[in-house]
Order: structure tokens, then sequence, then C-alpha cells
């Protein structure tokens, strides 16, 4: 009873409404189409909340995106898919960490459920853009070694990865559009794995919901920073 207390008082009317039918859609998906692999579904559901916690900037979401980020790289190694396996397992999830420490000791008024917006400076930007190159070039040959599957799309995925979690830890609401384009390559990624095999459509439909939950979170996240500046 607490629990649900605490998920109404917390949680807007909208955010519940979105998790939930983000949830029955993924649970839905997967007894449609799959109905084996578990670890689909926990990761799905693992995303899904690590998302709405994010979009409200709370540090805890962070710690469920290196679950996340873990229990996908597994997936994506089962069907090749290296340059997701890298991505998430070699850069997801320890940024996820350090995006955790950030969001800590920048909190909003010493709330340690919110983090502070922040402004991306000058600088931010143009390291940003010079790291961004960098990892994208990096990866790129690694993917082209281990014969990565998609090896174009999946590049593209670690461009856009970078971005989000980069702008995630500089506490930029513009986190939320570079996982929105990571969103639609990553759809794009398992339709084509779809068609090897039926099951990997609940990560299509896993994805698409990430899509939504994350242009929820750039909305969130404008909201927040002009509440904050108001403040």
């Amino acid at each position: 009873m607490k629990m649900l207390n605490y998920i109404k008082e917390y949680f807007t009317g909208a955010e519940i409404i979105i998790w939930s039918v983000s949830s029955a859609v993924i649970i839905l998906s997967f007894c449609i189409f799959d109905r084996e692999n578990y670890l689909t579904l926990l990761a799905s559901m693992v995303g899904v909340t690590s998302l709405i916690f994010i979009a409200k900037g709370n540090p805890a979401g962070q710690l469920l995106m290196v679950i996340f980020s873990s229990l996908y790289a597994v997936i994506s190694y089962n069907y090749s898919y290296y340059g997701e396996m890298v991505t998430y397992l070699g850069m997801g999830a320890p940024m996820a960490v350090f995006t955790f420490i950030s969001w800590l000791r920048n909190p909003y008024k010493d709330n340690k459920s919110e983090v502070k917006v922040n402004s991306l400076s000058k600088i931010d930007i143009v390291l940003m853009i010079v790291l961004t190159v960098l990892v994208t070039q990096l990866f790129y040959y690694i993917l082209k070694f281990f014969n990565t599957a998609n090896l174009v799309p999946s590049t593209i995925s670690i461009t856009t990865s970078f971005l989000g979690v980069y702008l995630m830890f500089r506490r930029s609401p513009y986190y939320a559009l570079a996982f929105v384009l990571n969103d639609i390559v990553l759809i794009c990624l398992w339709i084509l794995a779809s068609f090897d095999n039926i099951q990997y459509i609940s990560v299509t439909v896993c994805f698409a919901a990430f899509l939504v939950n994350d242009m929820y979170g750039y909305l969130s996240w404008r909201k927040m920073k002009v509440r904050q500046n108001q403040n």
C-alpha cells in the first residue's frame, strides 16, 4: 500500500499511463511473438522503468540502466550485433555509473531525487563533436573486424548512443533527442533481425516503447529546466 501511495504521489498521471501502456505492449508482444526468451522481456521491463525515472531526473534510473545495458548486451550478442553489445556493455553501462555519480553530486536544491538541469557551454559542444567523431571511427573498424551484422546502421547506433550518454552525463535535456534518434536506428536494426527470427519483433516493440518514453523525457526535462530556473 505504501508503495502504491508513493507511486501516485511521485509520478504524474501521464507518467503512470506511459509506463503502464509501454509495459502492457511489451508483455503482449512477448506473448505473441516470443514466449521463450524471458531475458528479452526482463530487459525490456527494466529499460522502460529506467526511462521513466530518468525522465524525472532521478539517479535511480541510471542504476536500472546499468542492469538493462548488461541484459541487452547478451541479447545483441546472440544475434551477432556486436556493435550493440560493445556499445551497451563497454559504453552504456560504465557511462550510466558515471552519470549516476554525477547526478548525485549535482542535485536540485539538495533533492537527491532530482538532478539540476545543466546548459551546455561552447566547450562542451566542441568536445562532444570531437569525441563523437573519434568514437564513431574507432568503433566502425572494430565492428568491421568482427563482421558485425548490418554494419552501417550498427555504426550509426554507436554514434547516437554516444551522443545520448554524453548529453545525459552533462545533464542536458537534449540527451533525450539523441536517444530518440538511437531508438529509430535500433527499431530498424531489429526489424531486419526479425526477418530471420520473428521472436525479435518483441525487441523491436521494446525500442518503439523506448521511443515514446524518450520523447516524453525531453518534454519533462524542458519543463524541469524552466521550473528550476524560475525558482
